[in-house]
């Protein structure tokens, strides 16, 4: 007996998705209008055909921050993922523990973005911060105002607090989803600890893994307020990654024709990435 779909429900969805089309194409229409004209104010505009985008491509300032921020998305995954891995196994699945655990874990996530800058520039400084305080007193020359190094152990750390309790969050969600049966049939087979965790705990968390890698990889990828607020993008232009150089163009020397056809590029960059990302881990997902 064939099935009779009711597609009548996508008119409950349709005004938001009008909403959404219309709040998104109008100022990425905007952007496409600067990236391909010039101005020198009073509203006026100079066709410039892709001329912006060949200057962007010859740019080693622009390589260089991008650079920048594929070293610190793989420093952030290489981080955070087994290590928000690591700490959902060790969490309680019963019992008042879970309640607790999960409140602690989520508390990073409602802190807004600059007010975790403020935290650490305020927290790593030498003269009133802990961190920077203690970290001298051991007697290492920590400075992340002056040293590239030390700014980038600070950002990294920042962001490790921050956004690391996602990937716990849902590598716990995709845990606690597998039904006891499996672990019992385990523990017949005398299954040690880390058989459990491959052939069990391990494909079970693929689908959240997945999710967890394309978003923390696209946060870190478009990350901004954070390091801006500790460092600025400094010192020099250690710290400068590819939003952070995108708004110092636009706002800070007005040039609204390289920053749109900037920001063009960093879109269909992410975008791209993102898509390799997510193909190479559902085909990975698909072949097992």
């Amino acid at each position: 007996m064939d099935k009779t779909w009711n597609n009548k429900a996508w008119f409950l969805v349709l005004p938001v998705l009008v909403l959404v089309a219309f709040s998104a194409v109008i100022p990425l229409m905007t952007v496409v209008n600067y990236s391909v004209q010039d101005t020198f104010g009073n509203n006026v505009f100079f066709w410039a055909g892709t001329e912006w985008f060949e200057d962007l491509l010859h740019s080693s300032r622009f390589w260089e921050a991008m650079v920048r921020n594929l070293i610190f998305s793989f420093i952030i995954l290489a981080i955070e993922v087994p290590l928000g891995i690591f700490i959902a196994l060790n969490m309680p699945k019963k019992g008042w523990g879970v309640p607790v655990c999960l409140v602690l874990m989520a508390l990073p996530l409602l802190v807004p973005w600059n007010v975790v800058g403020t935290i650490w520039q305020v927290f790593g400084r030498n003269d009133i911060g802990l961190l920077g305080y203690y970290v001298n007193a051991l007697g290492i020359d920590y400075n992340y105002v002056q040293d590239p190094f030390d700014a980038w152990i600070t950002v990294i750390i920042m962001d490790v607090w921050h956004w690391t309790s996602l990937v716990v969050l849902l590598c716990y969600a995709g845990l606690v989803s597998i039904p006891d049966a499996f672990y019992q049939a385990a523990k017949i087979d005398g299954a040690s600890r880390w058989a459990v965790f491959r052939y069990i705990q391990l494909p079970k968390m693929q689908r959240v893994l997945l999710i967890a890698v394309l978003l923390r990889f696209m946060d870190s990828f478009m990350i901004y307020t954070e390091p801006f607020v500790v460092t600025g993008g400094g010192p020099g232009n250690s710290t400068t990654f590819l939003s952070i150089d995108l708004v110092k163009t636009a706002l800070g020397q007005f040039d609204l024709g390289p920053a749109a056809a900037m920001s063009l590029v960093y879109f269909l960059i992410i975008l791209l990435l993102s898509w390799v990302f997510y193909t190479v881990m559902t085909n990975y997902d698909a072949e097992r």
